[in-house]
């Protein structure tokens, strides 16, 4: 047999192999690649399972729990870093205390965490001023209309003066910021916590009244009696 004749045999064995492992490749990767329109690799993966995760929340659910006044207080608290220490101890209380205790009241005010704070004002849209803020909760929440300026609201004999050691959540607290005595007013949410509007600038927040500033202002603490208030009772005097 000649030269030619045998390379002519080798080129065409060739041939026969390679589109036998061609069309073996073929089938393999019919078999593994994925349906049409399927993504594949890590951002493809992420697109879709955030594709997924949308085509869920649109569907309606009949099992979606209502949110609760005690959920909204755990939520804000938590939000606001007032929940940090909770599961290591100490803030955990704080949490009881405020579902425990004139909760409506308190959730109210934690509704206007981040409202502007203006010199004279009690609104949402105006902004707050502390005693502003102040009234604007009472009468809003439980339906007791204090007087406008702090000093006056410390004043109102339809509120009972009360030790710190007997602060409850609702209470509220005075302080002395402007050379007098009651030139200052919060709300005690529990824990040595008060919310306010605190000054020009800033916003409603929650401070610790153990704090430095604070702890040396503090001038006393008024309790309003919000059954009587919400007509359950008679008024404290």
């Amino acid at each position: 047999m000649s030269t030619a004749l045998l390379n002519r045999i080798a080129v065409a064995g060739l041939l026969v192999v390679s589109c036998a492992a061609h069309a073996q490749g073929v089938a393999q990767a019919a078999t593994i690649m994925p349906p049409p329109g399927t993504m594949t690799g890590a951002y493809g993966q992420s697109l879709q399972q955030q594709a997924a995760v949308d085509k869920a929340a649109a569907q309606p659910t009949t099992a979606t729990k209502p949110a609760t006044p005690q959920d909204a207080v755990s939520r804000f608290l938590s939000d606001r870093g007032l929940l940090a220490s909770a599961e290591q101890g100490g803030s955990s209380r704080l949490l009881a205390s405020v579902r425990d205790t004139a909760s409506d009241l308190v959730l109210s005010a934690m509704n206007f965490l981040g409202v502007r704070y203006t010199r004279g004002g009690n609104s949402v849209e105006n902004g707050f001023d502390c005693s502003g803020f102040t009234r604007h909760i009472f009468e809003m929440s439980v339906g007791l209309v204090l007087p406008r300026r702090a000093d006056e609201q410390a004043k109102d004999d339809s509120l009972l003066p009360i030790g710190k050691s007997e602060l409850k959540p609702g209470d509220l607290v005075f302080f002395n910021t402007m050379k007098r005595t009651f030139s200052h007013v919060g709300i005690y949410v529990g824990e040595g916590k008060f919310i306010h509007a605190p000054r020009t600038g800033s916003a409603v927040r929650v401070e610790d009244m153990r704090d430095s500033y604070w702890a040396k202002r503090f001038t006393g603490a008024r309790r309003a009696d919000l059954k009587a208030a919400a007509g359950e009772g008679p008024v404290t005097r």
